[in-house]
Formats: C-alpha cells, sequence, structure tokens
C-alpha cells in the first residue's frame, strides 16, 4: 500500500509540472460540454454517436506539449528506478483489454429462449456494439494513448479484506456484485451494481457508451439502466438510517479519496469522434482501485474514474443524465456554495460533485441517445419483485 500511495503522489506531482502548459488551454463549461451530432452507420450497423471531452483542441504548442510528454515519462521512469511495486504487482496496462472477445468475457447476459433469441439477436448487437478499434463502439478507451497505473493485482490486494457483497444481498438482488438500497423507514425496492460498467471488482470501466446501447446492455443482463434518484440514494444515504451525506464518503470534497486527482495529460481535440478517440486519454483505474470511495451502500466509484449516464423523468419522456466525475475532476472542483478554489484551473465549468448534483448535461431521449466520450460510462440497475 506504501507503494500505491508513492506511485500516487508521483503522478499528482507530474500533474502540477503539466499543469501550467494546461492553464492556457480552452476548456468549456462542463466535462460534457459541446453539441451532439447526428450519428452515422459504420460497416457493422454501429453508430458513431457525437463526442465531447472536458477540452476541446487546446492550441497546446508543439513545444509545450511535448516537454508534457517529457516530463511524464520522466517521472514514470523514475517510479520504475525507484523500485515501484508494479512490476511485482503486474503491468497495470495488461488490464485494458484491445480484442473484441476479451471485452464480451467481461461479462454475461442472461439465458434467451430460441424465440426469444431470432426476436432480439443479442449476438449480433453485441458484436456490432463492443469492439476497441473507435469511438463507434463500447470499449476501456484508446490504449494507444491512455495510461493506467494501478495493476488489476494492486486492486484486488486493496479490496481482499472487504466483502463486496454477502450471501443475503446476493439473494436479494439475484445477481453478483449488487447490492439493494432503500430510504429509511421504507424496504429495499430496487438493486445497483457495485462497480462501474462491467461490474467487476478491478476492471477498467467502460467508455464510448452511448446511452441507448448501455440501456441495452443492462436488459441483457436481466437489470436496467439506473434512474437518477436511485443513484442519489445509493451515493448519499445510510442503510442504517443515518443523516445523508453530501458525498459517497463524507460531507467534505476530498479529491485524493477518489480517482479524481488527475487532470489531462495531453491536449483533447474533441471536434468530433475519431479526433477525440485519437486524442482524448481514458485514464482511468480499475473499479474498486480507491476502497475509501465507497459509499455506505458499498456502491465504489460514484466520484471520479468515469461519469456515469443514467435516466431521468422529464414530462411525459424518460431522458438521459449525465452526471458524476471522472479522473480529471482536480481542474473542475468546487464545493456548493463556496468560492472556486485557486487550484481549479478550469474556473468557468467548476461544479459541485455532490450525490444530488443536478446538471443538464446532453439531455436526448432515452431511445435516440447517440452521444459517447472517452470519460462516459454507466452501471446497471434492478427492480426488487
Amino acid at each position: 500500500m506504501a507503494s500505491l500511495i508513492a506511485r500516487r503522489a508521483a503522478l499528482v506531482a507530474c500533474a502540477a509540472v503539466c499543469a501550467g502548459a494546461l492553464a492556457s488551454a480552452c476548456l468549456p463549461g462542463s466535462p460534457m460540454a459541446g453539441a451532439s451530432e447526428k450519428p452515422a452507420h459504420d460497416g457493422d450497423g454501429a453508430h458513431d454517436g457525437a463526442a465531447t471531452g472536458a477540452t476541446r483542441s487546446t492550441g497546446i504548442e508543439a513545444g509545450s506539449e511535448r516537454a508534457m510528454l517529457d516530463a511524464d515519462a520522466a517521472a514514470r521512469t523514475a517510479l520504475v528506478d525507484a523500485g515501484d511495486a508494479s512490476s511485482a504487482f503486474g503491468d497495470p496496462m495488461a488490464n485494458h483489454h484491445d480484442k473484441r472477445d476479451e471485452l464480451l468475457a467481461l461479462f454475461t447476459i442472461k439465458d434467451f429462449t430460441e424465440a426469444e433469441k431470432k426476436r432480439i439477436l443479442p449476438d449480433v448487437f453485441l458484436r456490432n456494439a463492443f469492439g476497441p478499434e473507435g469511438p463507434g463502439k463500447m470499449n476501456q478507451g484508446n490504449k494507444l494513448i491512455a495510461r493506467h497505473t494501478i495493476s488489476k493485482e494492486q486492486c484486488l490486494a486493496g479490496l481482499a479484506n472487504m466483502v463486496i457483497q454477502t450471501p443475503e444481498q446476493r439473494e436479494k438482488c439475484g445477481a453478483e456484485n449488487m447490492v439493494p438500497v432503500w430510504i429509511k423507514g421504507k424496504e429495499a425496492w430496487f438493486c445497483i451494481d457495485v462497480f462501474e460498467f462491467p461490474n467487476k471488482p478491478c476492471e477498467l470501466p467502460f467508455v464510448w457508451t452511448p446511452p441507448t446501447y448501455a440501456k441495452k446492455v443492462c436488459e441483457l443482463q436481466g437489470k436496467r439502466l439506473c434512474a437518477q434518484t436511485e443513484w442519489n440514494i445509493a451515493c448519499r444515504g445510510d442503510p442504517n438510517g443515518g443523516d445523508d451525506q453530501r458525498y459517497a464518503y463524507g460531507n467534505k470534497v476530498d479529491i485524493e479519496i477518489c480517482h479524481t486527482n488527475l487532470r489531462h495529460r495531453t491536449a483533447c481535440n474533441a471536434h468530433d469522434a475519431k479526433k477525440a478517440f485519437d486524442t482524448c486519454t481514458t485514464d482511468t483505474e480499475p473499479s474498486g482501485s480507491f476502497p475509501k470511495c465507497r459509499s455506505r451502500f458499498g456502491v465504489f466509484d460514484q466520484h471520479g474514474n468515469v461519469a456515469e449516464v443514467m435516466m431521468r423523468r422529464d414530462g411525459d419522456q424518460v431522458v438521459t443524465q449525465l452526471k458524476g466525475s471522472a479522473w480529471f475532476y482536480n481542474e473542475l472542483v468546487r464545493e456548493p456554495g463556496e468560492p472556486v478554489p485557486s487550484t481549479t484551473t478550469n474556473k468557468e465549468g467548476a461544479y459541485p460533485d455532490h450525490c444530488n448534483f443536478d446538471p443538464r448535461w446532453h439531455v436526448e431521449k432515452l431511445e435516440e441517445a447517440w452521444h459517447v466520450n472517452y470519460h462516459l460510462g454507466f452501471r446497471c440497475c434492478k427492480s426488487i419483485p
């Protein structure tokens, strides 16, 4: 664990070195900023959704970007030279899967009858929806430019003494890695995935996920996309009937507790999906890598790592609700009702990432929602009969 802390400290130091170059970047008003574009069909029939990011084309000069990359490489070399434990605990990049079969092996779907298979065509959908090759597929980001610093083995070691799901919770939810959730004085009426999709401990979360695909994947698993109110309760609530908390981990923002203390390492051009995939790094860590980033119901990473798409009723329609923060929340952090900290680089876009934060980022009718980006994932919920 000491080595893990040292690694994170070194990465924060590296981010500080890069901050000067990024300070001049053109940052939009929110981490989801940017208008959606009409999706285009690719050869497999999948959709390329409109990509957005925390930065648009930043205009960082070549020399500055080169200096950033050199500083990053030097920091990583220093970690290895100092005897960092990553070699003993596995390669963090090995957890980033770059083959379709490897991605599909990270989750299962429910059993269907032959008649249902002919009608739903789950295999066709999965083959078209998942793949490492670009933004038209659900994947773990562009491995060529991503940086992960915590290996699966390190993550599992950190969770070794934690109970992820009790037998009673497994029976109640009827699925692995889900927990029942309720509010004081009422019975549990739904369960929520403990980890971001694929809901496996110490696997990297998926990104480039259109909400309509997220909805479909949840349904293929016998679940559904979470509603915002459900996600909020799982984040703020106390199963023992105590007071709600502002954040999953407490009442005061702390960007060290979750994977929220990084900044963008390079210029991110989110003008379109292809450019975003080629330039916007997905610097996630395995789900559960930050054990203290856990709600009292037992849900991990509701702050940081990746933002999450869910659903919300708006009049007579069900629309998308994008919320949460990603690993670069360091750039956007602020407390509700307080001045924006001097360390927050994107002061115009700063927002309070508390459990009840209710933004209106990329609101789309759920059945027609194709917004995707390099830091947007999801998790599923399930009604209790």
